[in-house]
């Protein structure tokens, strides 16, 4: 079976269509926070590692515990059982703790990426996984600077694993609901409230606050305010310790780009261009067949 050049020219110019309306839909503004956007606040200088918060997190969104030692539960790093985690920092001359969770971002890379719209920025601009949307291609999870997103391999109906601040389960409702004290689990029962929650631009405002009025105990930098267009998880490190030795990656303030998002949610937007696609090859290859049969026919004739 040979597809002639004609029918491959075809092909392209059917795909190099696609693109250029892909082309036309890409252009978008930067994003802001919406208006009732709330967040988090992690102060790493207030933090003692209690993982009060791991625990917390982990009755709130019924995971199961994860064992790696003699400890009951001792997660090494964020799983589809362990959405929220405290890590520890240390050198020969300082140390700190790190909280890490979904940084609930602005413009969220995982939702660019999703061509089916299972993740999404709901209520509060809180970003949240719809299961009966996703198909499992997890270019979420390649697409996250942070590498938030977790697979859930060992379950047949398999999750994507992420913090969503105690919203109901994806899927039940469109907008979700906060717990019954109207906060995440995990900046309720904080005891040095290291982590807090509330209205973002509030947030911000205590964090740009906090080092206005102790600069010799905070870097001069709020992580969140600008890496990746801004996200609604902020933090804050003593000085001397990088953001980037906590495990905080340096990042640019430009968003996911507009090209692939315009590219692949025109495509695949209700998967038209894909039939469309195939309709194509599919019609060239039975063409084909037809001549190769008709040709089999003369020889044998």
């Amino acid at each position: 079976m040979n597809i002639s050049r004609r029918g491959a020219f075809k092909v392209a110019a059917f795909g190099t269509a696609m693109v250029a309306g892909a082309r036309k839909a890409e252009a978008r503004e930067k994003k802001e926070a919406p208006a009732d956007a709330t967040g988090m606040l992690y102060d790493a200088t207030m933090c003692i590692g209690c993982k009060a918060c791991v625990a917390a997190c982990r009755r709130a969104n019924d995971l199961e515990f994860e064992k790696h030692s003699r400890l009951y539960d001792d997660p090494i790093d964020l799983t589809a059982n362990t959405c929220n985690i405290i890590k520890f920092y240390e050198n020969e001359s300082e140390s700190s703790f790190i909280k890490q969770q979904c940084m609930h971002c602005i413009d969220p890379a995982c939702a660019a990426a999703c061509m089916m719209g299972s993740f999404q920025k709901r209520q509060n601009g809180i970003v949240t996984w719809k299961p009966d949307r996703c198909i499992g291609c997890r270019y979420c999870q390649v697409a996250c600077p942070f590498s938030i997103p977790k697979f859930e391999w060992d379950s047949a109906t398999p999750a994507m694993v992420k913090c969503q601040m105690c919203l109901a389960k994806a899927g039940t409702t469109d907008e979700g609901q906060l717990n019954e004290v109207g906060q995440p689990a995990c900046t309720e029962v904080c005891p040095r409230k290291a982590v807090i929650y509330g209205p973002y631009e509030e947030l911000k405002a205590e964090a740009l606050r906090r080092i206005a009025e102790n600069p010799d105990r905070y870097e001069d930098h709020v992580y969140g305010l600008e890496e990746v267009g801004g996200t609604q998880v902020l933090y804050l490190t003593a000085k001397g310790i990088p953001f980037s030795k906590l495990g905080l990656p340096e990042l640019g303030t430009e968003p996911v780009p507009a090209l692939p998002v315009g590219l692949q949610h025109t495509i695949y937007k209700g998967f038209i261009a894909p039939v469309a696609v195939y309709g194509v090859i599919a019609g060239l290859v039975w063409r084909s067949r037809r001549q190769y049969d008709k040709a089999g026919e003369e020889v044998g004739a």
